[in-house]
């Protein structure tokens, strides 16, 4: 792949060209020139876009599909697509599909599957069989075979003597165990969060001590096994504030949040629109204060869109009796770029791999392997049913203001422009 990108500013702060509007000149995937203005002799295709911004590829580690099993919401090479178009040049892939993935085989069949293509995939394997919970999946083989780390996506590790096996079994080659931060004895048939809102609705609710408690338990449980544990799509100031003393300790946790947790109250929910039914719930502004603040200090590692392909019939129904889960890869960038400045955008979105043992000394340098996204942080817009690219069509971003325009990627020898 050879391409000149024209008039491209450079947002990388480990780059001599951080902040600056060059020309950048790719041959063979490698960026073999950045200048301010290049010629072009050898007339490769020229990208010129409006207001062209660049910075490294993406990463978003927790993205749902639905193949194989449930192809009617998602397929791999569609879901691609629709992460490429929304900026993103590395996914983690979760194993809540039909069957579960949880052997060696599986992982290898997703890795021949996505092999080569313009986004790099790594599948994260199911912690327990089937995800019940009751006894570890085939997590040595499944590493083996390329897991980045093992999940049962949504469902809590309630046994503690499970997670505390996991964490042991896995701390020789530090693979991340992830537990969701629920007690499901506290939350039980809960579909919102526990507050004023919850009353005046009628709805039952789920307390944030719900998510607290199992931190506080799964904290302890990772002293004891000194292993690495990762605590993902945290939602309550309190969350926040048990991790962070648990780094002041030097424990081996990692954690994120969901973007839409950052951007939506609990209070929106008032008119039993199901596309703001998500786990963990919408909480209050003090939580979204906490969770921000977390992410400005390095106590949250990473932002996650928590792409969740859903049909039409799991939404299209009461609240009390539609799922949980929101699409978000094609709102996560125009999200952010509402809440922070754009160089903090760009870090919360390319920030986390080695938490998962991928590379990430890369940056848009000569010599570098081009993998890169464009896009314009400018221009207000209101997202709508025509910005979804996904087959499933439930974003909780719906009519929503966002900022910033994605262009596409070049990675792996492939252009993908929106």
């Amino acid at each position: 792949m050879n391409s000149l990108i024209k008039s491209a500013t450079i947002i990388d702060k480990k780059s001599e060209f951080h902040n600056s509007k060059v020309d950048i000149l790719i041959e063979n995937n490698i960026i073999t020139n950045i200048d301010k203005k290049l010629f072009n002799p050898k007339n490769y295709p020229e990208i010129s876009l409006n207001n062209l911004h660049v910075s490294k590829g993406w990463f978003d580690y927790s993205v749902c599909f639905g193949e194989p099993g449930y192809e009617e919401r998602e397929t791999i090479l569609n879901g691609i697509k629709v992460a490429a178009k929304s900026g993103f040049t590395t996914i983690g892939l979760q194993p809540n599909t039909c069957p579960i993935i949880e052997k060696n085989t599986e992982i290898e069949y997703l890795n021949s599957l996505t092999k080569n293509l313009v986004v790099n995939v790594f599948p994260i394997g199911a912690l327990t069989k089937n995800s019940a919970g009751n006894e570890l999946s085939e997590i040595f083989d499944m590493k083996n075979s390329g897991a980045i780390a093992f999940n049962d996506y949504k469902r809590p590790v309630s046994n503690p003597n499970v997670l505390k096996l996991a964490l042991e079994y896995t701390s020789a080659s530090n693979t991340p165990v992830f537990s969701y931060p629920q007690n499901d004895e506290i939350a039980q048939d809960g579909v919102m969060n526990e507050g004023l809102i919850s009353t005046s609705l009628g709805l039952d609710g789920i307390p944030s001590i719900a998510e607290e408690i199992n931190i506080a338990r799964d904290l302890s449980i990772l002293e004891y096994t000194e292993g690495n544990l990762h605590i993902p799509t945290i939602s309550s100031a309190k969350s926040v504030e048990l991790i962070r003393k648990a780094k002041a300790k030097k424990l081996n946790i990692s954690c994120s949040v969901a973007i839409h947790n950052l951007f939506f109250l609990d209070e929106r929910i008032q008119n039993f629109d199901t596309n703001f039914k998500v786990k963990p719930p919408l909480r209050t502004s003090d939580d979204i204060n906490a969770l921000i603040t977390g992410l400005k200090d390095g106590t949250i590692d990473m932002i996650t869109s928590d792409h969740n392909p859903l049909n039409i019939e799991l939404k299209n129904i009461e609240f009390d009796n539609a799922g949980y889960g929101t699409i978000g890869l094609e709102s996560a960038f125009g999200a952010l770029n509402m809440l922070f400045p754009i160089k903090t955008t760009i870090n919360l979105l390319t920030r986390g791999k080695k938490i998962f043992s991928i590379d990430d000394d890369d940056s848009i340098k000569i010599g570098e392997t081009a993998n890169l996204t464009l896009f314009n942080p400018l221009s207000e817009y209101i997202f709508n049913e025509e910005n979804i690219l996904s087959t499933s069509k439930n974003s909780i971003f719906i009519g929503s203001k966002l900022k910033g325009k994605v262009y596409g990627v070049i990675n792996n020898g492939f252009i993908e422009l929106g």
